[in-house]
C-alpha cells in the first residue's frame, strides 16, 4: 500500500467516515464544511484526486463526489484498531450481558441468542458459529432403541453442547446391547478429541472381523455413523434489518446477500478461516475468499474457553458500515463470552 502523509489520511478518514454516516458521494465541499482541517476546498479536491488516482478512492461518475474503495476501507478500519477504537458505549454493553446472561448454560440456543443481540444492535447481520468436532471434547455417548433398525444417539461435550441424530443399520438392537455398547464406547473414548476417536475407530475397524467382538465392531459402526455430524452450526439473524439498508436498494445485491445466507458453507469457510486468531478480524469486500461475499464486509472474533476455540461471533454487513460501533460490539460480545466460560472452570 502507498504510504500517505497526515493530510491524505486526514481526509482520507474523513471521506471514508462521511459516506459511512451519510450514503452519498462524499465532495470536497462537504469534507471542508464538516472538518476543520484549515485547508481550502480546493486543496482537499486536489487530494482527494490523488487519493483516487492512489486507488483509496472512487468517483461513480463524472461530476460527482468520491466514495471509498475496498484499499479505503481498509485504510480506515487499520487506522481504527491502530489506535484501538475509541467508540464507547456502556448501555450497548450492559443490553449485550444482561441477553446472554441467562443462556450460558446451553451454548446451541446461546449462540442463537447471540446473533439476535449482535443484529439488533448494529442493525447488520448478527452471526455466530460452533465450533466444528474434530477438535471437540466427547464427555458421553448415549443411545437410545428408536425404532427398528433405528438408533438414536445423543452425544455430549465438554463445552455444554448436545448433538443427537437418528441412524438406521441393517441389523436390529435390543436397549440391552445399546446399552452395553454405551458403556464401552465411553470407557474407550471419554475426554478424547472427536477427531481422534475417529481415527481409533478407523484403525479398530481394519482389523480382521475375526480379531473383534461382534458387538464391538458394532459399537465402532455406530461410533463410526455418530461423529458424521456437519462441521458446524451457523446461526444468522437480521436479514429484514439489513434489506432496509440503502445499500441493497437494487435487486442484485439482494441476490449477491440472499445467496450467501442460503449457502451457509460459505459463511462457515470463512468462519474456519479466522477461527485460530486472536482479537477482531475485519474482512472487507474483494478481501474476503469467496464470490459471494465480496461487496460486503465481515467482522468477527473467536470465543474461548481454557484457550480453545469454542465458537466465532461477528457481524456480516454491506462495505459502508459503521466499522468502529461493529468492532466495539464484536470485541466486547467475544469477550463476554469468553470471560463467562472461563467461570465455569473458576
Amino acid at each position: 500500500m502507498q504510504m500517505l502523509d497526515e493530510r491524505n489520511k486526514k481526509v482520507l478518514c474523513a471521506v471514508v467516515q462521511s459516506y459511512i454516516n451519510y450514503p452519498q458521494p462524499v465532495g470536497s465541499r462537504v469534507v471542508t464544511k464538516r472538518y476543520s482541517f484549515g485547508l481550502s476546498s480546493a486543496t482537499i479536491r486536489n487530494i482527494m484526486a490523488d487519493l483516487e488516482e492512489m486507488g483509496f478512492l472512487t468517483q461513480p461518475h463524472t461530476s460527482a463526489g468520491r466514495v471509498p474503495t475496498d484499499m479505503g476501507y481498509r485504510f480506515f478500519v487499520d487506522a481504527l484498531v491502530a489506535q484501538e477504537y475509541y467508540y464507547s458505549n456502556i448501555d450497548i454493553l450492559q443490553e449485550v450481558y444482561k441477553r446472554l446472561e441467562a443462556l450460558r448454560n446451553n451454548l446451541d440456543v446461546f449462540l442463537g441468542e447471540t446473533t439476535k443481540t449482535l443484529s439488533k444492535l448494529s442493525h447488520y447481520l448478527g452471526i455466530a458459529a460452533s465450533p466444528g468436532l474434530d477438535k471437540t471434547i466427547m464427555k458421553r455417548i448415549e443411545l437410545l432403541k428408536f425404532k427398528a433398525n433405528k438408533v438414536a444417539v445423543i452425544l455430549f461435550t465438554d463445552e455444554g453442547l448436545i448433538k443427537n441424530k437418528v441412524i438406521s443399520f441393517d441389523f436390529d438392537f435390543t436397549q440391552k446391547d445399546l446399552n452395553r455398547i454405551a458403556s464401552y464406547l465411553n470407557s474407550e473414548f471419554s475426554g478424547r478429541t472427536f477427531n481422534e476417536i475417529r481415527l481409533m475407530v478407523l484403525k479398530e475397524m481394519s482389523k480382521e472381523k475375526t480379531k473383534c467382538d461382534r458387538l464391538i465392531l458394532k459399537a465402532m459402526k455406530i461410533c463410526r455413523e455418530a461423529l458424521s455430524f456437519p462441521h458446524s452450526d451457523l446461526f444468522v439473524s437480521g436479514l429484514s434489518d439489513v434489506l432496509d439498508l440503502p445499500d441493497f436498494a437494487d435487486l442484485k445485491k439482494i441476490r449477491e446477500l440472499s445467496r450467501a445466507i442460503e449457502d451457509k458453507h460459505t459463511i462457515i469457510k470463512l468462519l474456519d478461516e479466522v477461527s485460530e486468531s486472536n482479537g477482531v478480524q475485519i474482512l472487507i469486500g474483494s478481501e474476503n475468499s469467496v464470490d459471494e461475499m465480496k461487496k460486503l464486509s465481515m467482522v468477527v472474533a473467536t470465543c474461548r474457553e481454557n484457550g480453545r476455540p469454542v465458537g466465532v461471533v461477528g457481524i456480516i454487513g454491506p462495505t459502508r458500515m459503521d466499522y468502529e460501533k461493529v468492532i466495539y460490539i464484536v470485541d466486547n460480545t467475544a469477550k463476554f463470552i469468553t470471560e463467562m466460560l472461563a467461570e465455569r472452570w473458576a
